[in-house]
């Protein structure tokens, strides 16, 4: 078995893993358990608790004390265990810290799984820049696969879905130890736990605009988990009810719907560089900023029915809205970050976003489901979407620079 293949199961498992729950969560707990939306927000909103500090403890320990892929194998067998007690459970106070718990050992393996990854094909002699992205690609197909297989089979309403991670996670767990070695720095130099957790990339906040584009991926960062925490709820309970929707092909199958969403983005990723290099990285910002706006109103305006049409389009401007703000978002930080901290700041960058962006997002957008309820809620999330974009474009101030971009485009 060549060694990309084998990091292409990795990756296809890796997000496999994720994509059994993470769009079809919200409906069981909307649905089956009865939850309220500020409940359902609070699970999704463990994935910024984890964001803000697990990753950076985790590639602690890879660097100095356990091959990264002993770790990776370690960490998935730790989370696909608290996902197998989480699942029988249908109370809110034994269910929560059980899917936080998983979710503190799941978001690391994300960094993890990219350093085995780039471990292997550099040790390998192969060209990370080119080799990489068509073996991480396998990874949206892992967890469109997953979303469909837990869809057909039955579970999207139901905590086999939690089961079927969990099967997921433990087979990745195994396999990880079968991976090319990664070596660990035991005579790494001393250095402060501040510079171990990349915190000297804050003071990039003392530049104005590095502190206003981190502000506004913490804002955009709120929107990115409204619809995996809410989307399949929405088509499946709320349009369920309705007997005019009943039997429809969005009520029955959302996962399968909202899978078109994963699907674009993996097309999304190629047209990146061509939209950098013509437009520059504060429109291709806007371009995505624009996009949520669409993605929230149409949904609102859409139904399983006659306006399904507006629920297709929905799901294809999401890889717009997503990759257009996190490939042009890191790119950014790559482009302006002196290099002696510019891994760091990429830390900040998702911090802002999954952490505190998530967080904040999924909770606040539970307590606007439950107060507005649905659809009002998809125009209240558009309404902020485009007041968030009009504001970046008068006050994020950009001048555009093709030559240099293309270094780190091409």
């Amino acid at each position: 078995m060549g060694l990309k293949f084998r990091l292409i199961i990795m990756n296809f498992l890796q997000y496999a893993i994720w994509g059994a729950w993470l769009i079809s969560l919200g409906a069981y707990l909307g649905g089956s358990l009865k939850f309220e939306g500020f409940q359902i927000g609070s699970f999704f909103a463990t994935m910024g608790i984890a964001s803000l500090f697990m990753p950076g403890i985790v590639g602690i320990i890879a660097d100095r004390w356990i091959p990264a892929q002993k770790l990776l194998g370690i960490c998935h067998f730790i989370a696909a265990t608290f996902l197998v007690l989480a699942a029988p459970h249908a109370d809110y106070n034994t269910l929560y810290p059980l899917i936080l718990c998983s979710v503190m050992f799941y978001m690391p393996t994300i960094a993890l799984s990219n350093s085995v990854a780039y471990n292997a094909l550099t040790t390998g002699g192969f060209d990370i820049v080119k080799s990489f992205p068509p073996i991480r690609v396998w990874g949206t197909v892992g967890f469109i696969c997953s979303m469909i297989l837990v869809d057909l089979m039955g579970y999207a309403h139901t905590s086999y879905q939690l089961y079927m991670s969990a099967a997921l996670g433990f087979v990745l767990s195994i396999y990880s130890f079968t991976l090319p070695n990664c070596k660990v720095s035991k005579n790494v130099e001393k250095r402060s736990w501040v510079d171990h957790m990349g915190l000297r990339a804050f003071t990039l906040f003392k530049q104005k605009k590095m502190a206003i584009f981190f502000i506004f991926s913490m804002m955009l960062g709120m929107s990115l988990q409204i619809t995996n925490a809410f989307g399949n709820d929405y088509l499946t309970n709320f349009f369920g009810k309705n007997f005019l929707y009943k039997g429809t092909f969005g009520v029955e199958h959302a996962n399968i719907l909202i899978s078109l969403s994963q699907a674009s983005e993996t097309l999304c990723i190629l047209l990146i560089p061509f939209f950098l290099r013509k437009f520059g990285i504060k429109k291709v910002m806007l371009i995505s900023m624009v996009a949520w706006v669409l993605r929230f109103a149409l949904l609102g305006a859409g139904n399983p029915g006659s306006g399904v049409w507006m629920l297709v389009l929905s799901m294809i401007v999401y890889g717009v809205a997503f990759d257009f703000f996190n490939i042009s978002g890191s790119l950014f930080v790559e482009n302006e970050t002196d290099s002696s901290i510019r891994s760091s700041a990429q830390g900040v960058f998702m911090i802002m976003t999954n952490g505190f962006g998530a967080f904040f997002g999924s909770y606040i957008a539970g307590w606007i489901v439950d107060v507005a309820g649905w659809p009002d809620s998809w125009f209240i999330f558009a309404g902020y979407s485009l007041v968030v974009a009009i504001v970046f474009a008068l006050i994020f101030k950009y001048k555009h620079d093709p030559a240099q971009l293309r270094k780190i485009t091409n």
